[in-house]
């Protein structure tokens, strides 16, 4: 949805499943939820009775719908990564401690983790550099796809992104 501020060109946008409950001025009523994925996977539709959720809060009264989307998630990550690449556990590790600390940095200071978050962005860079270009080399779109738990356009724009070669060249 997306919300006109009344000035400029400009607005927000919302895609929270609950602002659509009717109740704003032309905001239709969610049918259904459904849980999706960035490489393109969708899942089943889980309709809202809305005569069932009458006057309670769209967040509580569609809790079932929104638990089944988080099944259909959780099934769709563990199909993506029964047939992604494997990361190797120390690497693993490593990232989600890197993780957990910036998240701490940041609960004390805001600026220094946006410095940490900025130095891991260089580093993403660095070496996802040779690796987006090996990929490139070894595997068709279809298999880097696959290994990466990516669409192909994903995939393209990833590879394009770190290996620093445009998507239309």
């Amino acid at each position: 949805m997306y919300f006109d501020s009344g000035s400029g060109s400009v607005g927000r946008s919302v895609s929270q499943w609950s602002v659509y409950d009717g109740h704003r001025d032309r905001i239709p009523r969610a049918a259904a939820l459904r849980a999706v994925c960035s490489c393109g996977w969708r899942g089943p539709e889980h309709r809202l009775d809305w005569a069932l959720i009458g006057d309670r809060s769209p967040v509580e009264a569609g809790d079932g719908q929104a638990d089944a989307c988080e099944r259909d998630w959780d099934g769709h990550i563990a199909s993506v990564e029964a047939v992604a690449v494997v990361v190797p556990e120390s690497v693993t590790v490593l990232l989600e401690r890197l993780e957990e600390e910036i998240d701490r940095l940041t609960r004390t200071s805001p600026v220094a983790g946006v410095r940490a978050a900025r130095r891991l962005e260089v580093v993403a860079q660095r070496v996802g550099y040779w690796a987006a270009r090996g990929t490139r080399t070894d595997l068709t779109t279809v298999q880097a796809a696959a290994a990466l738990g990516l669409d192909e356009s994903g995939t393209r724009r990833l590879l394009s992104r770190l290996g620093c070669w445009s998507l239309d060249g």
